[in-house]
């Protein structure tokens, strides 16, 4: 009974080869969004996906976001029975809109949440999830943006 189950995480992304350079510029400490080429319309995008969802062209790439957002909503979770969430409780869950245009789900830290206000800025910081090893992503993470 414990065996693999006990050690499951759920906060941990499957990466693929398409997703991979995500993953790789998060641990050199940069963000990356989809950009659509097409004439008309160069919409930036996230979650990543191999096609615009706004025009449904094939030609995106990836560009490296400047960092910045504000704060679209949140919610303070106070439960969270997944490994390893419950250790975190209370966290801040939270949807900002970063400067290029797209919204992203992510987490707020290292601000109490009475602090939270929609529109405020935010920067992005870089959390490694079980330490540094090449097995274990970075994740991208927000903060206030003059802390």
């Amino acid at each position: 009974m414990g065996g693999a189950s006990a050690q499951q995480r759920f906060d941990l992304p499957d990466i693929d080869a398409f997703t991979a350079p995500y993953w790789q510029a998060a641990a050199e400490g940069r963000l990356l969004v989809r950009r659509c080429h097409a004439a008309g319309c160069g919409a930036a995008h996230h979650y990543p996906r191999e096609f615009c969802p706004y025009c449904w062209s094939e030609d995106v790439g990836w560009e490296e976001a400047d960092g910045c957002a504000t704060l679209y909503t949140w919610s303070v979770v106070h439960r969270n029975d997944l490994p390893p969430f419950g250790a975190r409780v209370p966290y801040v869950a939270a949807v900002v809109e970063l400067a290029e245009g797209p919204r992203m789900m992510t987490e707020i830290i290292d601000c109490p949440s009475e602090e939270l206000r929609v529109g405020m800025e935010l920067r992005v910081a870089f959390r490694a999830e079980g330490g540094r090893s090449a097995q274990e992503p970075v994740v991208p993470v927000f903060r206030p943006a003059m802390r």
